[in-house]
C-alpha cells in the first residue's frame, strides 16, 4: 500500500487520465504529488528523465504521459507515433528501475490487441495475432513497455504492473476537430451544428461497429485501486464490459447536447474494427468495478466541454 506521504510522481498530468489520477490520488489523501510539465521535463530526452529521477526519486509513478491521437493522426503519422511513446515510456521506466523506485504503473491501450481477437478480449490474446494497420505504430509502442515492466520484474525482481483501459472520455479530453477519438469529437460536432442551426450532421461509416467507453475518473479510481492491490506480469483490463454501437452513442451524444436535427450517415468512410470490448472478470475478481453510466458520464464531459477554455485550441 502506498503510505499517504509516499513521493508520487504522475508523468503526464495535464492529459485526460494524468489529470484524473492527481484529482483521484488527492481525492485519497495522498499529499506528496509531483508533476513536471512538458516544458519543465521533456519525456523524450534520456538526460533530462535520468536528472529528474537522480534528483527527486520518486517511490511511485504512474507513467500516463503519451502521444495520442484518433484514427487520422495516427495513420497520418506513424513514425512519430513509434518514436514518442517508446522513447519517453523507455526513458521513464529505466530510470524508475535505476533510482530504486518501490513500484511502476504504466498505462498502455486496448489497441494493444490483436484486431481480430476473440470478442470480449482477455488479457491473455496479447500478441495472439495481426494488430489494426491504422494504429499498429502506437500499439507496438505500448506492447513495448508492457513487456519492458514485464521483463523488469522477471530479471530484477521489480514490482511493475500495466493496465489497458478501454476508449476513455471526461474532463481534460481532447477536442480537435481532426485530431480528437471519437466521443469528444461527437461532442464538438454536435454542439456547433447545435449553435449554427445546421439541419444534420454526417457521421463516418454506418453507425454499426460496437465500442465501449470508460469514464476517466473511474480509471484513475481503478489506477489507485490496482497500485495498492495488484502485482503480477499479465496487464489487466480497464472497462465496463458494456457496449454500444457507434449509432448509438451518436444519438446518446444528440441527445445529451440537446441537438435535434438529422443524422446521417457516409458510408464512403471507413467504420474501423467492427467489435472492441474488453474482458474485465479480472478487474473485477480483484474487488472493482466501473460507477459512471455512459450517459452521466456523457453529461459530465459537455459540462466540461462548455467550460473548458482550452476546447478550441487543442
Amino acid at each position: 500500500m502506498m503510505e499517504k506521504n509516499a513521493k508520487i510522481y504522475v508523468a503526464g498530468h495535464r492529459g485526460m487520465v494524468g489529470s484524473a489520477i492527481v484529482r483521484e490520488l488527492e481525492r485519497q489523501g495522498y499529499t506528496n504529488i509531483i508533476t513536471r510539465t512538458h516544458a519543465e521535463l521533456d519525456l523524450t530526452r534520456q538526460a533530462e528523465v535520468e536528472r529528474f529521477f537522480e534528483e527527486e526519486k520518486p517511490e511511485y509513478v504512474f507513467l500516463a504521459a503519451a502521444k495520442v491521437g484518433g484514427i487520422v493522426a495516427n495513420s497520418n503519422s506513424l513514425a512519430d507515433f513509434m518514436y514518442d511513446n517508446m522513447i519517453l515510456e523507455m526513458n521513464v521506466i529505466h530510470s524508475a528501475w535505476k533510482t530504486g523506485c518501490k513500484k511502476l504503473e504504466f498505462l498502455g491501450s486496448s489497441c494493444i490487441y490483436p484486431r481480430m481477437a476473440p470478442q470480449p478480449m482477455t488479457e491473455s490474446c496479447l500478441l495472439t495475432g495481426e494488430l489494426e494497420q491504422t494504429n499498429e505504430a502506437y500499439a507496438l509502442a505500448k506492447i513495448s513497455g508492457l513487456k519492458y515492466c514485464e521483463y523488469l520484474n522477471r530479471q530484477y525482481g521489480t514490482d511493475y504492473i500495466s493496465l489497458m483501459p478501454t476508449n476513455l472520455y471526461g474532463p481534460n479530453d481532447n477536442y480537435h476537430p481532426t485530431h480528437s477519438h471519437v466521443l469528444p469529437a461527437l461532442i464538438r460536432r454536435f454542439h456547433e451544428a447545435k449553435q449554427n442551426n445546421l439541419p444534420s450532421v454526417t457521421c463516418w461509416g454506418d453507425g454499426s461497429p460496437l465500442r465501449e467507453f470508460l469514464y476517466v475518473d473511474d480509471l484513475a479510481n481503478l489506477c489507485v485501486f490496482l497500485m495498492n492491490n495488484y502485482s503480477g506480469n499479465e496487464t489487466v483490463n480497464a472497462g465496463t464490459g458494456k457496449e454500444l454501437t457507434i449509432k448509438e452513442l451518436t444519438e446518446l451524444v444528440a441527445k445529451v447536447v440537446d441537438y435535434k436535427g438529422e443524422i446521417l450517415w457516409d458510408t464512403t468512410k471507413p467504420n474501423g474494427t467492427p467489435r472492441k470490448l474488453l474482458d474485465v472478470s479480472k478487474a473485477k475478481a480483484l474487488g472493482w468495478t466501473y460507477k459512471t453510466e455512459l450517459e452521466d458520464g456523457i453529461r459530465l464531459s459537455y459540462d466540461d466541454f462548455l467550460n473548458n477554455p482550452m476546447r478550441a485550441e487543442r
